[in-house]
């Protein structure tokens, strides 16, 4: 059996969205129909900078399971160059240094580890560039 989120490498390891070839607009993660052009259109895929700034942000202070000891930590919405709008964590930094426009670039990390046997998921986080 497959695992689950193996079926989602390109956009969790690489940041592969796509592009609607009508208008232009980069999406991340793909999706099979444009909003903007309500229609089925054809997509292509782009692979993104990973780089971008803070567009908003919230600092997370009692964390969900499997999270505890990360926290407090910061969960913000990203813009990347491309214009895409993307979830991710940000580290190496405190969170009272984050702040609204401040230059990011993804970073591939550890996200968690699943029960006893260990299973380590590793995705995308953003943290500050230097300016």
């Amino acid at each position: 059996m497959v695992v689950r989120s193996w079926r989602h490498i390109k956009e969790r390891y690489n940041l592969i969205g796509v592009i609607c070839k009508n208008c232009g607009t980069v999406y991340f993660p793909p999706r099979e129909i444009c909003p903007k052009c309500r229609r089925k259109t054809k997509f292509e895929e782009i692979k993104l900078s990973g780089r971008g700034k803070v567009y908003t942000y919230s600092v997370v202070h009692v964390a969900p399971k499997d999270f505890e000891k990360q926290a407090p930590y910061v969960i913000a919405i990203i813009e990347l160059e491309e214009g895409a709008k993307i979830t991710g964590q940000i580290v190496d930094c405190k969170p009272e240094d984050v702040y609204i426009g401040m230059p990011v670039e993804a970073v591939f990390r550890r996200i968690k580890e699943d029960g006893d046997d260990g299973v380590i998921t590793y995705g995308y986080k953003f943290r500050p560039i230097e300016n």
